[in-house]
């Protein structure tokens, strides 16, 4: 099923769901010692969960800045597609763009755009239009 990112009318295509946990699971395995949630609770619990507050957006975002240049310092083959079955791979297995060079990069959208950019799009216009950010099945 694909999925996205929406704000009232404005929609931002990200691509399976699969792939979309696969972000959060990466996020969460590699920065996250704690556990799911716990350094970035905005994201991985109240975004993930289905809904963030316009109120919350900033906050997301500084967060996902930080784990922008986290990312940086993993591999593509740091991948985690699934958080409750690390032995789950990506489809695509390791044949992948070139032009990725790390995790930072790793994810793009059905429609050729990095998803940490997307998601920042979507975070300031959250934010601008003060309307929750939701994650849609579309």
């Amino acid at each position: 099923m694909a999925v996205g990112f929406r704000i009232d009318f404005l929609l931002y295509q990200i691509g399976h769901g699969d792939f979309l946990h696969s972000f959060f699971s990466t996020i969460s395995f590699h920065l996250e010692p704690e556990g799911w949630g716990t350094k970035y609770p905005y994201l991985l619990k109240k975004l993930y969960q289905g809904k963030l507050s316009w109120k919350d957006a900033p906050k997301a975002l500084e967060e996902l800045n930080t784990i922008q240049k986290q990312l940086k310092h993993y591999g593509p083959d740091k991948v985690i597609w699934d958080i409750e079955d690390l032995s789950k791979q990506p489809p695509w297995k390791d044949n992948i763009s070139s032009e990725i060079t790390d995790l930072s990069n790793y994810f793009v959208t059905s429609d050729g755009r990095d998803l940490i950019e997307v998601l920042k799009r979507a975070l300031r216009d959250s934010i601008n239009e003060k309307i929750d950010l939701e994650i849609a099945s579309l």
